[in-house]
């Protein structure tokens, strides 16, 4: 018999049944929704810790001014005076490992436009900040080496600064107050949104480093240096240079704790990244037990189904039909029955994959690659659980199954 014949035969025989059908189709159905709708999420999760990954920059380590020893009592970070911008020279020129090294002096500052105002933060730094932070220019430019040596009064702002204080108008070649000093805005960043920790990465503005230290902040240390390791292999080493390089030059004996701290953000995306792939994992094996379970309803309907049709098989045995050809009807059927549940089960997952990225606000990721794993399961589940069913009927003897009533 040709396997269109034994395919369209299977059809009319699980169409005799149909509420018995549909009821053994909604197992796997609901098992391969499971198990896509929880693939999604988990790749959606790691889809937006690599966004937040790339956002940090560009194989970021952060030096951080530390803490200190006052009467027995350890500060917290920041709260040191000892990161000066010879520290971020000398790492420039020490450090093989290290490619680029920015600067950095922070902190809020009321900017005022027109009549609008707006509390914001700043950062003081020098143009390979760009570079380090893996940031764009929007429109105009960045500012120069020459701003920075000429303590020059000019600023690049994120977009919340343009939709805040400039009411979405170019802002480029404007001056704004910064604090109490006039600040010419020379160029615009492009959009990067929410953090990790959930703070606003566009909202704030960048000024050259000496503009910063001596005309904002009225300081002439450092709150971190940013630098970049030449590639994602030598930033833990280049974290021990930097630390053996700054214990040197800060002068600190071996029992002295670190008067600053050395950060690499990417370990703790990854730590979250890695938590949220396992998540995922265990999501998906929870949701495989629904599939385990609608392939035992497709053995227990196979089983009922060879004993209703005895006779059946007695006569179709008895007319020339092999065990071969009994075998391979039933497998088909339980295989027709299997994929028709799969083909409903990655549509409705993949409809309720969006719906709950709707309700949730959390990035789901629909693969090809999931679907058609999920299409080869709900086959193999089919195979696998028709099986049993299949041989039994294959194995009945013609006589016994003709007499059987």
């Amino acid at each position: 018999m040709k396997i269109l014949d034994v395919i369209r035969i299977s059809f009319v025989t699980l169409g005799r049944n149909k509420m018995r059908t549909t009821l053994t189709m909604l197992g796997i159905m609901f098992g391969i929704a499971a198990v896509i709708c929880t693939v999604a999420l988990g790749s959606g999760g790691s889809d937006l810790v690599e966004a937040q990954l790339d956002t940090l920059g560009d194989n970021l380590v952060w030096v951080e001014s530390g803490g200190r020893n006052l009467q027995g009592v350890r500060t917290g970070n920041d709260s040191t005076k000892s990161l000066t911008a010879e520290d971020a020279d000398a790492i420039r020129k020490a450090i093989p490992s290290v490619k680029r090294v920015a600067p950095n002096v922070s902190g809020h500052v009321q900017v005022i436009y027109d009549n609008m105002n707006w509390n914001t933060f700043y950062r003081g730094n020098t143009p390979d900040f760009l570079a380090v932070r893996k940031w764009n220019i929007a429109t105009g430019s960045m500012f120069t080496d020459h701003d920075v040596d000429t303590l020059a009064n000019v600023c690049v702002v994120g977009q919340t600064i343009i939709e805040d204080i400039f009411r979405g108008e170019d802002p480029v070649g404007k001056t704004m107050r910064v604090g109490s000093i006039p600040c010419r805005v020379v160029g615009t960043l492009e959009r990067k949104g929410l953090s990790a920790t959930g703070w606003d990465q566009d909202d704030f503005i960048l000024m050259p480093l000496t503009t910063a230290e001596h005309k904002v902040k009225g300081v002439t240390w450092l709150d971190d240096i940013f630098c970049s390791a030449a590639s994602p292999e030598d930033s833990s080493r280049a974290e021990d240079e930097i630390e053996r390089l700054l214990r040197q030059r800060h002068h600190l004996r071996s029992e002295e704790p670190d008067d600053f701290s050395i950060r690499h953000p990417e370990d703790i995306l990854n730590a979250r990244k890695q938590s949220v792939e396992t998540f995922g994992i265990m999501l998906a094996a929870t949701a495989s037990i629904a599939l385990l379970i609608g392939g035992i309803g497709i053995m227990n309907i196979m089983l009922v189904s060879v004993t209703e049709r005895t006779r059946e098989i007695g006569v179709r045995m008895a007319v020339g039909a092999t065990e071969r050809d009994v075998r391979g009807q039933f497998l088909i059927e339980a295989l027709v029955l299997s994929l028709l549940g799969g083909g409903c089960g990655i549509v409705l997952g993949v409809f309720a994959s969006a719906g709950i990225s709707a309700m949730l606000s959390w990035p789901t990721s629909v693969s090809v690659i999931a679907i058609a794993i999920a299409g080869l399961f709900s086959a193999f589940v089919g195979i696998f659980f028709g099986y049993y069913p299949a041989n039994k009927a294959a194995g009945l003897d013609p006589i016994d199954a003709l007499r059987f009533e």
